[in-house]
């Protein structure tokens, strides 16, 4: 369901959210007053990743209208070829950081730059550091070569310990409006079903620039479908936890849109609850306001995100996924002829 890998990726400079981050980023080069330490706190798919690049080769341009494009390290970055930039990130089928990681990229940092310039270092998502490779990472901060520069990517600051961030310069990338992430996904990828994209992945532009739009629009209009039946109790539900867990059937999207299904059923009780004049103890809504039980749903969506989590293990998709969806019925009133 992804797009050509032949498209063009968008960087920072063709982000117009990102603008205030490059503006007092380039501020802080044309004093001299670079971070050797650059946190950037990113929300999902909000462009942080494009941003770090935008950093490094910010720290690696050597000329005053840095990054020029044209120096030999901009040509070096622009081929991803400079040998001073080194990105750490969790091995394959790894979800940290390891400590060996960092020790190896500490040793690499205090070694003098192969051009003679800055050293820059990227790991994503920093908060996926164990403790050990944290307690690593903070002893290069602490006493860095000159022109060392380590660029820290991730989503959950509050996972790195304190010590970490006081040593970093700290930007934050916002997620943009709803409207100015449809616009930019319409301008570097073409009109589309970008609205029902977007309520996949939950507004993380970035992200979404890898799937076909209108092949994900048609698989949650088909989620949505099977799981308005599965919740009447009206679904074939061992033939659709086969054909949905099937091999090479988009599994984790398919998952995705499960999620917004539920998350969406969630905030229509909810809003339910709100608007009711009584105060109800019971997490079953009133027949006038909805006929879900908020707590079976939650129970459910949990469910999901399990799946998600384990979707690279050896596990059973299409059993888990029918135990997934008989578990919906219980959760509409009217299904279980209450």
């Amino acid at each position: 369901m992804s797009e050509p890998d032949d498209q063009p990726v968008p960087g920072a400079l063709q982000t117009p959210w990102l603008a205030p981050q490059i503006e007092q980023l380039r501020r802080a080069r044309a004093a001299n007053r670079f971070p050797t330490g650059l946190l950037i706190h990113d929300e999902r798919g909000a462009g942080g990743d494009a941003l770090a690049r935008f950093a490094g080769q910010l720290a690696l341009c050597r000329e005053a209208n840095a990054p020029c494009g044209q120096c030999r390290d901009c040509r070096q970055w622009l081929a991803h070829q400079h040998p001073d930039f080194i990105e750490v990130g969790p091995l394959e089928e790894s979800k940290y950081i390891r400590v060996e990681q960092v020790r190896e990229l500490a040793q690499e940092l205090a070694l003098t730059s192969h051009g003679g310039g800055a050293t820059v270092a990227l790991l994503r998502p920093a908060d996926s550091m164990n403790p050990h490779a944290a307690n690593a990472l903070l002893k290069t901060l602490e006493e860095p070569r000159p022109g060392v520069t380590l660029i820290l990517v991730c989503s959950v600051p509050s996972r790195l310990p304190a010590t970490i961030i006081s040593r970093c310069q700290r930007l934050r990338v916002p997620v943009p409006t709803r409207a100015a992430s449809m616009a930019w996904l319409a301008q570097w990828r073409g009109p589309g079903p970008w609205a029902a994209v977007l309520d996949v992945f939950g507004n993380a532009p970035f992200e979404a620039l890898g799937v076909n739009p209108q092949e994900l629009a048609r698989l949650k209009s088909d989620t949505d479908r099977t799981l308005n039946e599965a919740a009447s109790g009206r679904l074939q539900v061992s033939a659709t936890a086969d054909r949905w867990g099937a091999k090479g059937a988009p599994f984790e999207l398919r998952l995705a849109c499960v999620e917004t299904w539920i998350t969406a059923r969630i905030d229509e009780a909810a809003a339910g609850t709100r608007q009711s004049p009584e105060l109800r103890n019971s997490a079953h809504l009133s027949e006038s306001s909805s006929d879900m039980n908020i707590a079976w749903l939650l129970r459910v969506l949990e469910g999901a995100y399990e799946l998600r989590r384990l979707r690279l293990t050896t596990i059973n998709r299409a059993l888990a996924l029918e135990q997934l969806l008989w578990q919906l019925p219980r959760a509409f009133r009217g299904s279980r002829g209450a």
